[in-house]
């Protein structure tokens, strides 16, 4: 039987959750949200197992190391973990998994791919340049009211917009 998807949910009302969820990670936690720091955890616990001297004397690698522990039981590996869960769940309880590549009609399936991975590529190093990723960013530091994140931010966007003209005819 073929289910129709169910409709978005309003932005304001998952505005006003995301901000409690947000609220939670401060009082639980003691701290906000992000993604990026989860897979700093993971490239520092996987070349820890190929060359655990080089992550031990590299001051990159070396603050996600904790004594006696794995950087994979850091806190934000479990969050981003939860956001891969929790959207496949609520894509499959709103009828809206499928297999398909969002793409305009001007452009191959492999260049919507190759450009995906150059984009997501470029937001890592910025992530790592920035201290942070967008997310992180956007969400705690916006809420804390820092000068720097709601700068990266608005560079974000105005970015984003600049470059959208240049990218607007591959969804035309």
């Amino acid at each position: 039987m073929e289910h129709k998807p169910q409709p978005y949910w309003n932005p304001y009302v998952s505005g006003v959750g995301l901000g409690l969820v947000l609220l939670a990670a401060f009082v639980v936690m003691g701290r906000g949200l992000g993604a990026s720091g989860a897979f700093a955890s993971t490239i520092t616990a996987t070349l820890g197992t190929v060359a655990p001297d080089h992550v031990a004397n590299n001051p990159a690698f070396a603050e996600y190391l904790k004594e006696g522990t794995s950087p994979l039981k850091d806190w934000l590996v479990f969050e981003v973990l939860g956001v891969f869960v929790g959207g496949f769940l609520s894509g499959m309880l709103a009828h809206r998994v499928t297999k398909t590549v969002e793409k305009g009609p001007h452009i191959t399936t492999r260049n919507r791919l190759i450009f995906a991975f150059i984009g997501g590529a470029l937001m890592g190093i910025g992530a790592k340049l920035a201290r942070g990723c967008t997310s992180g960013q956007a969400l705690t530091g916006g809420a804390l009211l820092n000068a720097g994140s709601w700068a990266f931010m608005i560079m974000v966007f105005a970015g984003a917009y600049g470059f959208a003209y240049f990218m607007r005819r591959q969804w035309q």
